[in-house]
């Protein structure tokens, strides 16, 4: 059982993404293990939103492979990759503000034949605001409430990876915590998560796998520990060296 758990969901190989003339993501490799929490990190411009929107189909790579659960995902529809298990949390959370919050998440289901009353009260146990704001406008939430109700939309396709572009960002240092708490539970709920993030000293702490990218390119990878504990990931992104 563990031994599955623990094989590739997801398999970059090779990916390069470019628009017009600039290469924005060079022929990276990266394996995501099923059951895991695993973070790409780097400055503004690194590639890391390009590498999550070619996974699920909103960019078309120019090379490479993107093999999720075996099958090959390149050239396939967004609508086909998000049945088949993958959604994004996209980066400025992107709710529909002037649909209530439970209209946000029946679209979330949106692709689903099947009842979605039993996934509706798991988003709502992990998330209890949501439920007591569930016929609010989105528009009405605060930024916290809207990163809740954008990662709960997302779990309603019940997805077997789940991606989130910058969960943290524009966030106060408390509610940053729990949504990083929140990652932990879903992952603990089976949910395996590709996490790109800013907060390197966030995500390195919860991630179980971390890639470093520069300027299209993974230039470190390790364990989260491992790269937390390394005197130039330190000094370049948690902001102090080792002693």
């Amino acid at each position: 059982m563990s031994e599955n758990r623990n094989a590739s969901l997801l398999e970059v190989k090779g990916l390069e993404v470019a628009y017009g003339g600039i290469q924005a993501v060079r022929s990276i490799d990266f394996e995501v293990p099923e059951g895991k929490i695993v973070t790409l990190i780097g400055a503004n411009g690194a590639g890391k939103s390009s590498t999550l929107r070619s996974i699920v189909g909103l960019v078309k790579p120019s090379g490479g492979s993107i093999l999720f659960s075996g099958s090959e995902l390149s050239g396939r529809s967004t609508e086909d990759i998000v049945s088949n298990g993958i959604t994004l949390v996209p980066e400025g959370r992107r709710v529909f503000v002037n649909l209530t919050v439970l209209e946000n998440l029946r679209l979330g289901a949106y692709m689903r034949k099947d009842s979605i009353e039993e996934d509706l009260n798991w988003v709502y146990d992990l998330f209890p605001r949501l439920r007591e704001r569930s016929w609010q406008s989105a528009g009405t939430l605060s930024g916290g409430e809207q990163q809740m109700l954008a990662i709960a939309r997302a779990l309603m396709s019940r997805p077997r990876l789940i991606m989130m572009d910058e969960p943290s960002l524009g966030l106060a240092p408390i509610i940053v915590q729990g949504v990083f708490d929140i990652i932990r539970e879903i992952n603990r709920q089976g949910v395996t998560i590709l996490l790109v993030e800013q907060n390197a000293n966030m995500a390195l702490k919860t991630a179980d796998l971390a890639y470093v990218m520069e300027t299209g390119r993974i230039t470190m990878f390790g364990t989260g520990q491992e790269l937390a504990q390394n005197e130039e990931i330190r000094s370049a992104y948690l902001g102090k060296a080792k002693k």
